[in-house]
């Protein structure tokens, strides 16, 4: 926060620093626990079924467009602080807060990669809110199910007397990605964060598609 005025790209790690932990989850949530609750609530699901579409069909297909526009939302906010702090600050290095900068040309592709590595640690929220859309008719239970679980992670991760096994929780790597922001690039935590979150994105989406598939659609 101590640097977060001296460049764009200074403002620009400091906004993805305070909105990975949790204002992004948000907009994931929204748009991965909206996909299939949403067309319950409205009772236009059976509708689509009735196409026939096959389900696996429609479940990938509404997790393709969730997740899309949720690669959307993590793009656009490092973009617009770009933007506003290229106006407010100007252009420069990335000055680090351990001292020492990056230059211009590695700034761009440093934050590209903090960027994807939070889009892939913000999976695991993807698969919770897009399990629970699959579970419930009500998009808010889904959308706020998710949230309160990454929450409850969150609180886990800061209980430092489950000790090493922190580090089964996506929580405890979220924020890994700033080993991407130093003069020396180490992947080792981004690494594991980036397995951990995978692991169980992939679990929940495969109990997403093998509940629905089991599903009796009345509504």
């Amino acid at each position: 926060m101590d640097v977060a005025t001296e460049s764009a790209a200074n403002f620009a790690a400091t906004c993805l620093f305070v909105s990975a932990g949790f204002l992004l989850v948000v907009p994931v949530a929204l748009f991965c626990g909206d996909t299939v609750a949403s067309e319950a609530s409205w009772s236009s699901l059976r509708y689509l079924l009735a196409a026939p579409v096959p389900r696996a069909r429609l479940l990938w297909s509404k997790l393709v467009v969730a997740l899309g526009f949720s690669l959307a939302a993590m793009v656009l906010l490092p973009l617009v602080a770009l933007g506003a702090g290229a106006l407010a600050y100007g252009w420069g290095p990335l000055k680090l807060p351990t001292g020492g900068a990056l230059t211009s040309s590695d700034t761009v592709p440093r934050l590209a990669l903090v960027v994807a590595f939070v889009f892939v640690s913000q999976l695991v929220t993807a698969g919770l809110a897009f399990w629970l859309s699959t579970k419930t008719d009500a998009p808010l239970g889904a959308v706020g199910g998710a949230v309160g679980l990454t929450i409850v992670g969150n609180v886990l991760d800061a209980v430092t007397a489950l000790g090493t096994w922190r580090e089964f929780l996506p929580a405890h790597w979220q924020f890994a990605w700033a080993d991407a922001l130093q003069p020396d690039l180490e992947w080792g935590g981004m690494v594991k964060g980036a397995a951990v979150s995978v692991t169980y994105a992939l679990i929940l989406f495969a109990l997403a598609f093998r509940g629905f598939s089991r599903k009796d659609i009345v509504s």
